[in-house]
């Protein structure tokens, strides 16, 4: 046990650390929710950690934390794998899971919506408060109780990934349909994308703060029901602005406020993320 409640207090910490750190931000995606269409290039690793900090009106506040490793399986295929954690004041902090996810490329070459098939299994506790997608009728209300990680959760969780770039703009949009294995009926979400480079233009010199390295952006998220209640009805929705660094050699950092559109929402949910690459990790590996 002792040393579980080390590694959640790294955990912990590591999202903190990320949250000052960052203060535009991502890596390979423009966004927190929506995927596009870029995958990671083929033998490279990524890892990334991304947290989430809401202060539900009524409850207390929390931190959602998510530790990513991603690996370019092949220039159409990219798999991902998630470690998942959260902290909430005056409460407890605790492990709440793991993902496995998996997105396909059916079309390598750059069309005018290139689509991108995800399929994910999630195998996380009630106490989870990642907030990696909204669907169903996810609302503030769920977080008002204290923590509880006595009902575990494995779900299938697919996406429809649609994206479009055109004169330096990314517009992205993804349809989710998740569904607990256990039972029950599958519940939807979406989100919709929007981003841009500062400048198209590289500098001449080397430069770190270049306007080429920065991207602003917006996504808009949420729920659209189950198979027995689709639609926008007791909902939550919202619209987050996005700022992105890239530094050359280096990391990528990101932040995103998401602001609550409905009486459903949080009022804010503050988002940062930061990650690093690691260029064909396992053929340098073998070299050793």
């Amino acid at each position: 046990m002792f040393p579980v409640k080390i590694g959640l207090r790294v955990l912990w910490v590591c999202s903190l650390l990320s949250g000052l750190l960052t203060l535009p931000a991502t890596a390979q995606e423009n966004y927190f929710i929506t995927y596009t269409h870029q995958m990671e290039e083929p033998g490279n690793l990524e890892l990334a950690l991304r947290s989430v900090h809401g202060f539900p009106e009524g409850g207390n506040a929390f931190a959602g934390s998510a530790l990513e490793f991603e690996y370019g399986v092949k220039t159409w295929w990219t798999s991902e794998f998630y470690l998942e954690g959260q902290s909430t004041v005056r409460e407890s902090t605790l492990f709440t899971g793991f993902r496995i996810e998996n997105r396909f490329r059916p079309l390598l070459r750059e069309h005018r919506i290139n689509p991108v098939l995800y399929l994910e299994f999630e195998d996380i506790n009630s106490a989870d408060k990642a907030l990696l997608e909204i669907v169903g009728h996810d609302v503030r209300d769920d977080f008002l109780g204290r923590n509880n990680r006595s009902e575990r959760k494995r779900e299938a969780e697919l996406r429809l990934i649609l994206s479009s770039n055109f004169k330096g703009w990314n517009v992205a949009e993804n349809f989710i349909a998740e569904k607990n294995l256990g039972g029950g009926a599958w519940e939807f979400g979406y989100g919709v994308g929007v981003s841009r480079p500062l400048s198209l233009v590289a500098s001449a010199g080397d430069c770190r703060l270049c306007r080429e390295n920065f991207s602003l952006g917006a996504e808009l998220y949420g729920g659209l029901g189950d198979r027995h209640r689709f639609g926008l009805q007791e909902t939550s929705h919202y619209l987050s602005p996005t700022a992105i660094f890239r530094l050359p050699n280096g990391p990528t950092l990101k932040m995103s406020p998401g602001f609550g559109l409905n009486s459903n929402s949080h009022g804010m949910l503050l988002r940062f993320g930061i990650s690093y690459e690691f260029e064909q990790v396992f053929s340098k590996l073998r070299r050793k």
